[in-house]
């Protein structure tokens, strides 16, 4: 196992505009985290907003992410000053803040996530005990290396992303297609045009704003698709999904296979 890097150089990545690939924690022990991070992805992406578990259960996961190079985004369950502390302190590199709708939102993530003078988060984490890291550097330094992740969950949202685009620090904005075809009255029909509309034109309206364009999908077709639209930090499914997928079509090959 390596040694923790620190800072890690997600948010350095992200404001160079570098394409940033992650994929999800299917279950949250330290084995699967491992073999996850070993698939070579940029983020591990913790859910702890519908997960039935919350960051307690994470206990070393993202200690041992940022040892193996990768680095840890817990999605909280709310914009939530005691969650998003617990996150940043259990050794998140990025925190995910749901259902972001206006630039005040964003404002009160943005206090809650940084150390004064640039926000209001408490002083004492605990993860540098388990990599390593010298504990005063990283409380020095760690409005550096945080990386504030804001989801764009609906039309409101939408309609005021150019304010939300305004609040200083934010590192990513990350469109949920599922929450968007929601508020629009046609839930699951992620396709349906309006919905796609919106993934569109989110990038466009953030560009040239310091800001990268986020969101998850399954398909690597869709996926490139939303590349080519300016996303540059992207969610790339599960293993267990894919894990399933494939298992389902190796079931149904062989017993769609003669026997002799």
């Amino acid at each position: 196992m390596n040694k923790s890097t620190y800072p890690h150089p997600l948010r350095s990545r992200i404001r160079a505009g570098e394409l940033v690939l992650g994929s999800v924690l299917s279950a949250p022990t330290a084995s699967v985290a491992a073999q996850t991070c070993g698939a070579g992805i940029d983020f591990l992406w913790v859910d702890t907003e519908h997960q039935p578990y919350g960051v307690e259960a994470m206990d070393v996961i993202p200690g041992l992410a940022r040892m193996r190079g990768v680095a840890p985004m817990i999605r909280v369950a709310w914009n939530d000053p005691h969650l998003i502390k617990k996150a940043y302190d259990s050794g998140a590199v990025a925190v995910m803040v749901p259902q972001i709708t206006t630039a005040e939102e964003a404002a009160r993530a943005v206090q809650y996530a940084r150390y004064p003078p640039l926000g209001q988060r408490g002083v004492s984490p605990n993860w540098p005990s388990i990599t390593g890291d010298d504990w005063g550097n990283v409380i020095r330094t760690a409005n550096e290396e945080t990386v504030l992740v804001l989801q764009i969950e609906s039309e409101e949202a939408y309609r005021n992303l150019d304010e939300i685009a305004r609040v200083p620090g934010i590192d990513v904005l990350f469109a949920g297609p599922m929450d968007i075809s929601a508020s629009l009255g046609i839930v699951t029909q992620v396709q349906d045009p309006r919905v796609q509309d919106i993934l569109r034109d989110i990038p466009r309206r953030l560009r040239g704003t310091g800001i990268a364009t986020g969101t998850t999908l399954v398909d690597v077709a869709e996926l490139q698709q939303k590349m080519s639209w300016g996303y540059r930090f992207l969610n790339v499914g599960s293993p267990l999904g894919y894990g399933l997928g494939v298992l389902q079509s190796h079931l149904g090959a062989l017993r769609a296979t003669p026997l002799q």
